[in-house]
């Protein structure tokens, strides 16, 4: 049995100069309570063989305990002294913070990560989902358990939760066991949270790093937010232009021109905002003629018709993908959650093979073109500039900035 509780705040909650709080906030869930030590929670877990997990996605935060369905009693039991009584520790703060650190002092000259980060500040500016989702050194370095605290009570509240329960239960059975263990949750006054749209126009940002022997290639364009009547359509388009199955963007970079071993586009649809993404990289000399490549790729998904055969091999991938989405519990209430969070409606998997059948080329090609303009294209390139740099002005007004430089607790 699987027990899945999400709150309707995740990373794009983050306080302005606090970025990095829901994640700890989460990573903190598991920590201890007034009657029960990390220590504690952790050997109870591990003795009736369950598994816990904990994050913030950018939407919504979650805790989730699967379990044997004998120990179900104790399930409902820990999952809410652990959502309803986090006490936010000072040394158990101090050592996820620690953790937290030394995996931003990792990544934080990682061109792949540097790539992601810059070109997600850029496309989602003006949007609370610009910044990177583990927060930055200055901000994580800033954070205190009251700001964990402060965040805690306004957002993890029941009329903020969602409770998802999966497994061999009866549903009167599982609605008694939530009023037994949640009915003395409390709420609190939520502050509402502002909708905002992508603003930044057209820009070229490259980053310096003087060591690297490769570029990471990022290219953004306008997107939809999660419950957008486009995101069927363009989920389609997004398979067609660069995702798992056969797509334009491998078949130009690398199937044709050997420029690259990956390249792949992907949506980032949120509940209030989203961007249409495409990553590759390649070698340094290769930088700009990979970057015109995915450019040219974009620009026909703009301007020619997809085809029946492409229509039909990106439809085959998303309906024989979804199986392998429901295998398991935590799964089913993972999925199930997020049509809540996102206001979409409870039959949507169910008609969601039939929804994508019932797309058509042009259909998908329209949404495509409604999204894709040169105009509004974001690249972000990160590499060792001196290989390139004098062709860089071919794409238009280009800042750079050494990595060193890079500022991603600004907003």
């Amino acid at each position: 049995m699987t027990l899945r509780l999400v709150v309707r705040a995740g990373a794009e909650s983050d306080p302005a100069t606090l970025s990095g709080t829901a994640q700890l906030v989460a990573a903190l869930l598991t920590e201890g309570t007034p009657t029960r030590s990390a220590r504690q929670i952790a050997e109870t877990i591990d003795s009736i063989g369950g598994l816990v997990d904990t994050g913030a996605g950018w939407d919504e935060s979650y805790i989730s305990l699967s379990v044997l369905n004998d120990h179900e009693e104790l399930a409902f039991d820990l999952l809410s002294d652990m959502v309803m009584h986090s006490s936010f520790f000072p040394a158990e703060f101090e050592r996820k913070r620690r953790q937290t650190l030394s995996g931003l002092d990792v990544v934080h000259d990682d061109a792949d990560y540097v790539a992601d980060a810059a070109v997600r500040q850029l496309a989602f500016h003006g949007t609370p989902y610009g910044h990177p989702e583990d927060g930055t050194m200055a901000s994580v370095r800033r954070l205190t358990p009251e700001d964990l605290r402060a965040f805690y009570q306004a957002y993890y509240q029941p009329s903020n939760a969602i409770l998802a329960v999966v497994g061999d239960i009866q549903t009167s059975e599982a609605f008694e066991r939530a009023e037994k263990w949640f009915g003395g949750w409390v709420n609190h006054t939520t502050a509402a949270k502002p909708a905002a749209s992508p603003s930044a126009p057209h820009q070229v940002l490259a980053i310096d790093k003087e060591d690297a022997v490769q570029t990471e290639i990022r290219i953004g364009s306008l997107g939809v937010a999660r419950d957008d009547p486009d995101y069927l359509a363009l989920s389609i388009a997004d398979q067609i232009l660069g995702g798992p199955s056969e797509n334009r963007l491998f078949k130009a970079l690398r199937s044709h021109q050997g420029l690259t071993y990956g390249a792949s586009s992907e949506l980032l649809a949120y509940r209030t905002a989203g961007v249409w993404l495409v990553k590759t990289f390649t070698r340094t000399p290769e930088t700009l003629k990979s970057v015109h490549l995915a450019l040219e790729q974009i620009k026909r998904m703009h301007d020619h018709p997809i085809t029946a055969e492409e229509l039909q091999t990106a439809q085959g991938y998303l309906i024989g993908h979804l199986a392998l989405d429901f295998e398991a519990s935590e799964d089913v209430a993972s999925h199930t959650v997020e049509l809540l969070v996102y206001n979409l409606p409870l039959d949507y998997w169910n008609r969601f093979p039939e929804k994508i059948r019932a797309l058509t080329a042009d259909q998908v090609w329209n949404a495509a073109g409604r999204r894709l303009a040169a105009e509004n294209n974001i690249i972000v390139l990160v590499g060792n500039l001196s290989g390139f740099q004098k062709d860089l002005k071919k794409l238009g007004p280009v800042e750079f900035v050494p990595l060193g430089k890079v500022d991603f607790d600004s907003q």
